[in-house]
């Protein structure tokens, strides 16, 4: 994983922290120290904050905006 990769998952946690569990909290920040440390983090470490990511980041359903455009051709 890349640094950049590393970044992007933490700065999209980042508006989800005060939804963290206790647990959640402390391993959010341990993973912020590693990456201000400039630490490349191992598989396991990367596997779990996928699964945070995952947990709370919900992608926005483009389709309910549809209505607001008109389609040419139709």
């Amino acid at each position: 994983m890349s640094y950049r990769d590393q970044q992007k998952y933490l700065e999209m946690l980042k508006k989800y922290e005060r939804k963290f569990t206790r647990d959640e909290a402390d391993q959010y920040k341990l993973y912020l120290k590693m990456h201000k440390d400039e630490e490349d983090f191992d598989s396991v470490t990367l596997k779990k904050l996928k699964d945070l990511y995952e947990k709370y980041y919900t992608p926005v359903d483009k389709s309910k905006f549809d209505v607001f455009f008109k389609k040419t051709g139709e």
